[in-house]
């Protein structure tokens, strides 16, 4: 993921080519070029994707990591109150613990809308396959964080024991 430095590095050579290509519009205005137009559209689209590198070098963009989490894929996402991560069966308690913990921080955004109450709802879940050629989805967990509050310290984790059970166990050899 490329950094704030390196998006500083993409404005600058951007910037270099808007004041050059700022340099040619004038030239064709001056010299009365067929293609004067299209160079002060090319300088205009030029100088806006300076601005929106150089924003970007301003804003940090990071992810929350959280130790002991383990890797999720985000499964659904209704941009509102509502998303599904994706686990492996393996997981444990406290991984799954830590990992809704992450995915409540990477998640949040100030411009999902809550419907009924004010809570983004995460929910955990993993495929076991209870018989061969069958695959089922296991909700194991969930978390509720505040759509209002980046800082949100009043967190709901909640692990569904009973769905945490039906997880394969791990083979001790």
């Amino acid at each position: 993921m490329p950094t704030t430095a390196t998006f500083l590095t993409f404005a600058q050579w951007i910037g270099i080519l808007t004041l050059f290509c700022a340099f040619l519009a004038v030239l064709g205005f001056s010299f009365k070029w067929a293609a004067r137009f299209q160079l002060v559209g090319v300088t205009g689209f030029f100088g806006v994707l300076t601005g929106g590198l150089f924003a970007l070098s301003l804003v940090p963009i990071m992810r929350t990591v959280v130790p002991g989490a383990v890797k999720f894929a985000r499964v659904y996402d209704a941009g509102s109150n509502q998303a599904v991560i994706s686990v492996a069966p393996t997981i444990t308690e406290t991984e799954l613990q830590a990992t809704l913990r992450q995915a409540a921080g990477n998640l949040y955004s100030y411009g999902r809308l809550g419907q009924e109450e004010d809570k983004l709802i995460i929910r955990a879940r993993t495929i076991i396959h209870p018989q061969k050629g069958m695959s089922k989805p296991l909700y194991i967990g969930q978390v509720k964080r505040s759509l209002v509050n980046k800082e949100d310290t009043q967190m709901q984790i909640e692990i569904f024991p009973d769905k945490f059970a039906q997880l394969p166990k791990p083979d001790a050899t």
